[in-house]
């Protein structure tokens, strides 16, 4: 079975912090899910089989990784913009990169004393939704002004070096920001979770997913910000673990094996081996239902 996605809308006064609220369930025939590199942090609400539910967090991702689809759950994803996750989740970013925890060992009781809320909930989806926003907003509430500036700048930069921006030059960027170059690198680093060379390469992958089916590859090169179609091809090999032709072919890596780490637990080792919660926890026995017009499969 492959992965079916609704989307939930983001409340006016999250928007600014959160990209997209979306409900990931196993559904459709055989397939391998991909999950793609990714310059953002999420917070997710996921359940296993045995009934276990937890609230991780998943920092950004430096690779592709794939996993067998018959192993998926369902989950809730709450995808933060890049850049504006450390007031969030209270921790530099960076030391979040390809790793998941519990939000309980980020913000303490509270996470905990959410993760207790959201269960109790139960299957309710728009209700869990809305307990995760203002949850976030509260947190938001509670942060310092200048941790809120600075992810402000941090934010500026990330649209500024994004490739629909047309990339604009890290020092330029810098001197507009009234810092020094390194501090920038710093501070981008502490908000984003990744350098600014490290986030340019893999927004430029993410581009050509997005266009993978629609555009010439030379087009899409171009528009992606590539010197030229073969350092397009390099680079997303690198980052995808297969050529862009490959890709759009269907002629991925073999699927990964699901990591079966307790939901409590997370990952702590900084290396979370493509750990994913919509694709590394088996399905739940009662399956998220969104309760309005849209049904996942049971």
């Amino acid at each position: 079975m492959g992965l079916k996605r609704i989307e939930l809308p983001v409340s006016a006064a999250l928007r600014p912090w959160v990209s997209s609220i979306g409900l990931t369930s196993a559904a459709g025939p055989p397939d391998t899910v991909v999950h793609p590199p990714d310059t953002a942090a999420a917070l997710v609400y996921c359940t296993t089989t045995g009934g276990e539910r937890g609230l991780l967090v998943m920092g950004p991702r430096t690779r592709a990784s794939y996993f067998a689809a018959d192993e998926a759950g369902c989950s809730i994803k709450v995808r933060l913009r890049p850049g504006r996750a450390r007031p969030l989740l209270g921790v530099p970013v960076s030391e979040m990169i390809d790793r998941a925890l519990p939000l309980g060992e980020l913000w303490g009781e509270p996470g905990d004393r959410l993760a207790a809320e959201l269960a109790r909930i139960g299957d309710d989806v728009p209700a869990l939704a809305r307990r995760i926003e203002r949850a976030l907003l509260d947190h938001l509430a509670s942060r310092p002004a200048g941790e809120l500036y600075r992810s402000d700048l941090t934010y500026d930069a990330v649209r500024s070096l994004s490739a629909r921006a047309h990339l604009e030059p890290v020092g330029a960027i810098a001197r507009r920001l009234a810092i020094s170059e390194r501090q920038f690198r710093t501070v981008f680093t502490d908000g984003v979770g990744m350098s600014p060379k490290r986030f340019i390469r893999i927004d430029r992958v993410r581009t050509v997913l997005a266009g993978v089916r629609e555009e010439r590859w030379s087009q899409l090169a171009v528009r992606a910000g590539y010197y030229d179609q073969s350092h397009m091809t390099a680079e997303f090999r690198k980052i995808m673990g297969v050529p862009p032709g490959a890709y759009a072919a269907g002629r991925l890596p073999a699927p990964a094996p699901a990591d079966r780490r307790s939901l409590t637990r997370g990952d702590r080792t900084g290396e979370s081996r493509g750990m994913s919660p919509s694709a590394a926890f088996p399905p739940p026995k009662k399956p998220l239902v969104q309760t309005n017009q849209h049904y996942i499969h049971q």
